[in-house]
């Protein structure tokens, strides 16, 4: 397939990244580049009730890292040092007068953003751990219509991340090594492909 070993490795490349280069800004036009890139996501119905907030001015920046909490199984670390926090963020929003419920709309969006963001050489990680969301949007100034679903952190990476297959049916928590490099253990294949053309079930059988 055209194109696949460099698709394949954008995708690898694309993992959580917890540790950037604060100084080193991210523009406001790239952050309007990466969320046109979500927006172009698929939508159920194609209602479309995703919004986003940019920010990349460093006091607000502070407001938001304040709200966030960060890598729940590094028992020890408690977030990025202050010269390691994210230089921007996109906030995503699910609008309540569009939709009742965001459906899964903002994994698409949020992945194709990733993707974007790694292709342009730029680290993030999805939080989904906010602290206080109602005081987060009322510091972002957001109407009450806007229901708060992630905060997306990006900025320069500061940190390797080693991709790894995890051993079938061991331990998947991501850890850090003596040299201080993050490993992500992924399931293998053979582990979440459990079918491949399976034969239906007869009707009123019960899985034995």
């Amino acid at each position: 397939m055209d194109g696949e070993p460099h698709f394949r490795s954008l995708v690898t490349r694309t993992r959580s990244c917890r540790r950037f280069r604060r100084e080193r800004k991210v523009p406001l036009q790239t952050l309007r580049d990466l969320v046109d890139l979500a927006r172009l996501a698929a939508s159920g119905a194609n209602l479309q009730p995703l919004k986003y907030v940019i920010v990349n001015e460093p006091s607000l920046c502070a407001e938001v890292f304040a709200h966030l909490a960060w890598a729940a199984y590094l028992k020890d670390w408690k977030g990025p040092a202050e010269d390691e926090r994210p230089s921007a963020y996109v906030i995503v929003l699910h609008d309540r007068l569009v939709s009742a419920s965001p459906g899964c709309d903002h994994g698409f969006a949020v992945q194709n953003l990733l993707l974007g963001a790694t292709a342009a050489g730029l680290g993030g990680c999805v939080i989904g751990s906010v602290r206080d969301k109602v005081g987060l949007s009322g510091t972002l100034g957001l109407p009450e219509n806007f229901e708060m679903l992630l905060v997306v952190a990006l900025g320069e990476p500061a940190e390797t991340i080693v991709l790894e297959e995890a051993a079938h049916g061991g331990s998947i928590k991501y850890w850090r090594d003596e040299e201080d490099r993050h490993h992500v253990p992924k399931r293998p294949l053979a582990e979440v492909l459990v079918a491949e053309n399976p034969t239906p079930r007869k009707s009123g059988a019960t899985p034995g």
